[in-house]
């Protein structure tokens, strides 16, 4: 089985990590995106802007493999404060939209202790079916 690394063009390389792997069968695996840009700069330190720029990363790297939003199946949430996650639904409803639609994948949300990079306060995982290869 040979998989097929997915970097989006012009974003600054992974180190020690894929952002994306493209299996045979057309399922695509994408790696925890955080609330930094193509350059790996944080443009913001507020929850709701780096949840919508982690949504974003992992369409550009679904849009590099071929696929499109309605071939993701799983998100996985990782966030480091519950808190103002619960008291920021409405926002993040409507961040979450403007991103991904109305498309509600399989979902988990964990709450973890910390992220490796300090200022992050959020990280999302998603798996896709973007059809045979």
């Amino acid at each position: 089985m040979t998989l097929q690394i997915i970097q989006p063009d012009h974003w600054a390389p992974a180190k020690g990590y894929s952002n994306g792997m493209l299996a045979p069968d057309g399922t695509l695996y994408l790696g925890g995106q955080i609330g930094w840009n193509a350059d790996k700069i944080f443009e913001t330190f507020d929850f709701i802007g780096q949840m919508e720029q982690a949504l974003c990363n992992i369409v550009a790297i679904l849009e590099a493999a071929g696929g499109q939003i309605s071939d993701i199946t799983r998100l996985t949430w990782f966030v480091i404060d519950k808190k103002e996650y619960v008291a920021r639904q409405r926002e993040v409803g409507e961040a979450y939209r403007r991103v991904l639609g109305r498309h509600f994948p399989a979902m988990s949300l964990l709450v973890i202790a910390g992220l490796v990079e300090d200022a992050a306060l959020i990280e999302i995982e998603a798996t896709a079916y973007i059809g045979h290869r």
